[in-house]
């Protein structure tokens, strides 16, 4: 092992020595050497989301984070070539900001449940059929739904997008318990209308925000049993959920909030236990962060288009040009306002 690699591996064993087999380690830190090298070479910058798998998110990203906070090293990144270890509605979103980067995929197919659920037309109908009303359109969603929207949101910022209209009805899309957490913090009521031919106009008396019947394959699995089950054997445990979790299951834990919101709730907090009900390779994350806290390992739920991104398609991503992200122009245009104006709130 060349010397660069013994400090990568002697690294990563400080933080994942009872997460990953040693061997798991050693491999990994060669890889690693190679794609710090690629990296310079391009003149290109690595960013990871928090659900990316240990070994990965603790070697090579110049950037950590959550969605909001990778957009924002998006916009303001220098370097030629961005390299994005997440899927790709954030590689698109990366790419409305820099429209003259080349950004990288790793895996082809690392999509997302959510983005899936809603197309451009279906915000046009909703449009139509709510004329005049804002809409809000969670940054999980493609490039051409954002370019529908008059401003994104995260989930980390969702209720201060909405607070921010000043508005008494808003079209909140696509992200159903997203919807309805957000809904039930500011006192609104929400309704899913149907789009069909047949369906009649709502009464915009009735109405104060608009959903959509789109969620998150990861977040939709978690119950209120599961937490009632594990407050039995933990009592005094702290459960923290995301906010795409169904309201119900949101409403039970102590605490819900982004990724990064979680991390930083970790770390302050003095509970004897915790519980993170969100994708498992950031639980994973934040207990190699956190050697200190008791990370409970009972959620074992793993978004199988975040695990398509490895250290291995990383490095051929650089090598290969693998795979270009490209925007329309003309969606990036209209989706770059919805993105920006997102990113302002902060």
């Amino acid at each position: 092992m060349n010397p660069e690699a013994q400090l990568l591996y002697e690294d990563m064993k400080t933080h994942l020595a009872k997460l990953v087999p040693d061997v798991e380690l050693y491999y990994k830190s060669e890889i690693a050497v190679e794609i710090n090298a690629l990296k310079k070479e391009r003149n290109a910058i690595i960013l990871g989301h928090n659900y990316m798998e240990p070994v990965l998110f603790y070697s090579i990203p110049d950037f950590k984070g959550d969605s909001l906070d990778l957009s924002r090293k998006a916009a303001s990144t220098d370097k030629d070539v961005i390299v994005f270890c997440g899927v790709k509605f954030m590689a698109e979103t990366a790419k409305i900001l820099n429209p003259s980067k080349k950004v990288l995929l790793p895996a082809s197919k690392a999509g997302c449940s959510l983005a899936e659920s809603i197309t451009a037309e279906d915000v046009r109908a909703l449009k139509r059929k709510y004329p005049g009303v804002p809409v809000v359109t969670y940054v999980n969603t493609y490039a051409d739904v954002k370019a529908e929207s008059d401003i994104c949101c995260t989930s980390g910022n969702a209720i201060a997008v909405v607070e921010s209209l000043h508005t008494d009805t808003v079209i909140f899309l696509p992200d159903q318990y997203l919807a309805g957490n957000v809904a039930r913090e500011t006192g609104k009521h929400v309704i899913f209308p149907s789009l069909g031919a047949e369906s009649l106009p709502d009464t915009l008396l009735d109405v104060q925000m608009v959903g959509w019947k789109g969620k998150c394959e990861v977040h939709d699995k978690f119950t209120v049993e599961d937490i009632r089950a594990i407050r039995e054997q933990f009592p005094d445990v702290a459960v923290l959920t995301h906010p795409e979790c169904p309201p119900e299951v949101v409403a039970a834990a102590d605490y819900s909030g982004s990724t990064n919101a979680m991390i930083k709730y970790v770390q302050q907090s003095q509970a004897p236990h915790f519980l993170v009900l969100t994708e498992c390779s950031m639980g994973d994350n934040i207990a190699a962060a956190n050697p200190d806290k008791d990370l409970l390992r009972l959620c074992m739920v793993r978004c199988p288009h975040m695990n398509m991104i490895t250290m291995e398609n990383v490095r051929d991503s650089l090598l290969h040009d693998r795979y270009v992200i490209d925007v329309p122009e003309d969606i990036r245009v209209r989706a770059f306002k919805a993105v920006d104006r997102m990113i302002k709130i902060g």
